[in-house]
């Protein structure tokens, strides 16, 4: 009998996992309601008893799901999102890591490619201004030469919505901020990389005005190749 074979791998969780959990466990039990205020990041911090940078990341993180949403003047509050909805999500929120990455990239690449194509079949002028207004915005941030992960995030959000397929939109709300902050860690948006994506996002934009399904699909998988291929490299030098 192999004995090895009733053992489990042992998961260690990160403080930000620990948070998330947590936080999770208060919104489930109603202690923390929608609309509800977070104490500030210090007092969590002293509660959690870890560094306010844990509770930071954490933080950012469940905003980038919708789980949270912090308002200026008014502080870290808790979405209007329904809780059962929360529950699923969180629990993909901690599951999701840098093990999965090349997979991640992989499933996103289907999910826009089609979306994309889907876009140029559905878009309404309120989509195609609303994908110029987030054009624009990436085009200011990166002027500045400021991180554009937010805006660019904003930009493909926007094309699932115009797709009218929102289980898409939902799926990249759960895989798209993992993998950017991957991208991060790794170090894969160097410099002049916003710019190119920049580009890339033209020409995608230019195909769902003109509904071209086709063009918009291969615009976007062109777009993604380079992060795909990377991913796929990655993902061999950890075997």
């Amino acid at each position: 009998m192999d004995v090895l074979a009733n053992f489990k791998t042992i998961e260690v969780e990160s403080p930000v996992d620990k948070i998330i959990k947590q936080i999770r466990n208060s919104i489930a039990s109603g202690q923390l309601k929608p609309g509800d205020k977070l104490p500030s990041e210090r007092k969590l911090s002293d509660s959690f008893g870890v560094g306010r940078t844990y509770v930071r990341d954490a933080i950012k993180k469940l905003e980038f799901y919708g789980i949270l949403k912090t308002l200026p003047q008014s502080g870290t509050i808790v979405s209007g999102t329904d809780i059962s909805a929360m529950e699923g999500l969180i629990a993909n929120v901690i599951k999701l890591n840098e093990d999965d990455f090349f997979h991640l990239v992989e499933t996103r690449v289907i999910l826009e490619t089609y979306a994309c194509g889907q876009a140029a079949l559905h878009r309404t002028s309120r989509d195609i201004a609303d994908l110029e207004e987030s054009l624009e915005a990436y085009k200011h941030t990166i002027d500045a030469r400021l991180s554009g992960v937010r805006e660019d995030f904003n930009f493909h959000l926007r094309i699932a919505e115009a797709s009218r397929n929102m289980v898409i939109k939902s799926l990249m709300q759960i895989l798209i901020p993992d993998i950017l902050e991957i991208y991060k860690k790794l170090n894969v948006c160097g410099e002049g990389r916003f710019y190119k994506s920049f580009e890339n996002h033209k020409e995608i934009l230019e195909c769902i005005v003109k509904q071209d399904s086709k063009g918009a699909e291969e615009a976007m998988r062109s777009h993604l190749k380079d992060v795909l291929d990377f991913s796929s490299s990655y993902k061999g030098e950890e075997k």
